[in-house]
């Protein structure tokens, strides 16, 4: 069917599935349930109240929560009245989720627990534009008014309204290139930018995806991890939606390793920080671990990876090495499928830069991290692996119908197809920025291509360094490499304008806490740990080891090791976990000044 508008391709999941479960979530201790049916009528409910509220055709509505069944009928049910769901994320500030709600002009928005309503109710009387606050959950306490309520409420509103009539003409008049959502990038740098992507956009990553992946089909389960507001896990879930998979939430982000036990995904999102949290915590295991059980480890792991890599480039398996694979699955590699569920078919991947390393590490345990690349103006995915023939630490081929150029000039990816934004809300200049004469996206990435067509990036351009020595540095190759370590958790690159390049790390303190146990280290705090000259020595010979294929100008000659965390809430990273430069410089100058001084 040549589908015009995104709610009909829901409307005809609702009429195929009826009964049958399309989300999980677990609200307390149990798993719930909502069929399609359910689904359908909620969806239908909501739309209703929204234009009762007063919500005009390619008008905005906001979604300030973390992820929940809610989110998603919410979203879409702003999408069957032919309006704009903005999505803010959950543990933006006050000040983070004004801009947004000024700069799109939101009249109402939905909000999770306590926290985002506590943000919003600060705006409500302030903003020109916000007119009515719906809460999700039953838990928050709230001041009921006629601006203010509960979302059963506003379904209940829905489900007496008049309005069904009126949300069936919208539907009807719903075309491709009607506004589907804005999306505000993070902003590592600069103030944020509405990205507006279409239904086009949307439908068309449809097409791209059922050609490039692994049969996604409707007996799939996938697990909202990331983000919804996240570009990667929006665009996923309506692709799973058009699948007919069925989709679970996770609320919490820290609760991941018992939801995936329990909800046994087939399908994930993730960003490289997830495998190298589960990288880190297999290899701290092991660091305690008999010798025989080592050695035993890295065995498997050996095998694993000889066996999958031929299976990977279609080469023959021979009867002994299959008999050592049997052996070494279930002794070993197995055990690390079941840290994620035992049932995962493929983890699309992208975000950042994701160590090689840990991608064959995965692969060789019988993991396929489709890894790829993509950006919010290009509703996500732009290349990713093909099941086979893939290199490793490269991010794929272009999807079908997507086109991928490299400039001459500076080595800059640029990329022209349907999947590609309409442009920056209410930027006109900002927009003719990103795009060259002849309509091509400038990603602000460099790249190159393989032998074999996939895409390497190489760096990224706007995050460059010169040294005063007028050597270029590029701090997310060190990062991600210094990174795989299992005793660093975070790490954050200085060296522009500088002499030399220094480093700010944040330990994986339960690696770290477990060597100073076993090595009788003392200490009595985190600050004291990190500074003892055992620790920092520890560290420089792990930093020298895993920097020697640096270009000398590339090595971090001095470091710092702080005893807590880059968080979002402390505006050092961005919600999808990218250092925030400018901040950190700022925030850390002192330290950083003493790494340079004589």
């Amino acid at each position: 069917m040549g589908y015009t508008h995104y709610s009909q391709v829901f409307w005809d999941q609702v009429a195929k599935y009826g009964d049958r479960v399309a989300l999980r979530y677990k609200p307390i201790d149990t798993w719930e349930e909502i069929s399609w049916k359910e689904f359908g009528g909620q969806v239908k409910s909501i739309a209703s109240a929204l234009v009762d509220a007063g919500i005009g055709e390619q008008e905005t509505v906001g979604i300030f929560s973390q992820n929940m069944p809610q989110w998603t009928i919410a979203d879409i049910a702003s999408l069957c009245i032919r309006a704009i769901p903005v999505p803010i994320y959950a543990t933006n500030t006050a000040k983070q989720a004004e801009y947004i709600i000024n700069d799109a002009e939101i009249k109402v928005v939905f909000v999770g627990d306590q926290d985002q309503y506590d943000k919003a109710i600060q705006l409500l009387d302030n903003s020109k534009y916000l007119e009515k606050i719906i809460v999700f959950k039953p838990s928050v306490n709230i001041s009921v008014s006629d601006r203010v309520m509960y979302y059963s409420d506003f379904l209940k509103a829905g489900q007496q309204s008049s309005s069904n009539e009126e949300v069936e003409k919208r539907m009807e008049r719903g075309t491709l290139e009607d506004l589907l959502t804005f999306i505000y990038t993070s902003g590592t740098t600069g103030e944020p930018k509405g990205v507006m992507l279409t239904h086009s956009n949307v439908m068309f990553q449809k097409g791209t995806h059922d050609g490039r992946l692994v049969d996604p089909n409707d007996k799939d389960i996938s697990l909202s991890f990331l983000p919804l507001s996240h570009v990667f896990e929006r665009i996923w879930l309506y692709y799973v939606l058009a699948c007919g998979m069925t989709n679970y939430y996770l609320e919490n982000p820290a609760d991941i390793i018992e939801f995936i036990a329990e909800a046994k995904p087939t399908i994930m999102c993730a960003v490289p920080r997830f495998y190298e949290k589960i990288y880190a915590t297999v290899f701290n295991r092991l660091e305690s671990a008999p010798p025989l059980r080592k050695k035993l480890f890295k065995w498997a792991v050996k095998i694993g990876a000889k066996h999958n890599n031929r299976k990977k480039d279609n080469k023959f398996i021979g009867p002994y090495l299959k008999f050592r694979y049997k052996i070494a699955d279930a002794l070993v590699l197995k055990k690390i499928r079941d840290i994620v569920g035992g049932q995962i078919k493929f983890f699309p991947c992208a975000g950042a830069p994701l160590s090689q390393e840990i991608e064959e590490f995965f692969y060789a345990c019988g993991l396929f991290i489709t890894y790829g690349y993509g950006l919010t103006e290009t509703t996500a995915t732009v290349t990713c692996h093909e099941p086979s023939n893939f290199i490793f630490g490269a991010v794929g081929k272009p999807l079908p119908g997507v086109e991928v150029k490299i400039d001459e000039s500076n080595g800059e990816i640029l990329i022209r197809g349907g999947n590609v934004m309409k442009g920056y809300y209410k930027k006109p200049d900002a927009t003719a920025e990103v795009f060259t004469s002849d309509g091509f996206f400038r990603t602000g990435d460099a790249g190159v291509f393989e032998e074999n067509g996939e895409l390497r990036i190489t760096d990224r351009i706007k995050d460059l360094m010169k040294t005063s020595g007028g050597k270029y540095i590029a701090p997310q190759m060190i990062e991600s490499t210094l990174g795989a370590d299992h005793f660093i958790e975070q790490i954050a690159i200085i060296g522009d304008q500088r002499k030399y390049v220094t480093a700010l790390i944040v330990p994986s303190f339960e690696a770290l806490e477990e060597y100073a146990k076993t090595n009788n280290i003392q200490y009595s705090s985190k600050e004291e740990l990190v500074n003892k000259p055992e620790i920092q020595e520890f560290y420089q010979n792990r930093i020298e080891e895993a920097s020697s294929e640096f270009a000398r100008f590339e090595k971090i000659k001095k470091f710092t090791i702080l005893p807590g965390e880059f968080t979002v809430e402390n505006g050092e990273i961005t919600p999808t976990l990218k250092i925030k430069r400018k901040v950190i410089a700022e925030k850390y100058k002192d330290i950083i000044n003493s790494m340079y001084e004589e």
